[in-house]
């Protein structure tokens, strides 16, 4: 688990397991106290091992560009959590 403190949150990463597979996911806390928001991150992506899961979940927050008002994770334009190059083919 990794966690990146912004002015008014703390973002944990890691991962769930959910039946046979797992989910990455963000948790986001409020400093001034109260309870966690998770976020499913990748949630087009399938993880059978933990380790994966937990490692595109720290990948997700470490490429977190900021967090709105209440605190919901904004990520860049145009990004996926892949680490394949967009199409420019066409």
């Amino acid at each position: 688990m990794t966690e990146r403190r912004f002015d008014r949150f703390l973002v944990r990463s890691g991962a769930s397991l959910e039946g046979s597979r797992y989910t990455a996911w963000l948790a986001v806390t409020p400093l001034a106290g109260g309870f966690p928001v998770y976020y499913a991150i990748c949630e087009n992506r399938s993880f059978r091992e933990q380790d994966k899961a937990e490692a595109a979940a720290a990948k997700a927050l470490a490429d977190l560009a900021g967090l709105e008002e209440d605190g919901t994770p904004a990520f860049p334009d145009d990004y996926t959590g892949f680490d394949d190059a967009p199409d420019e083919a066409g």
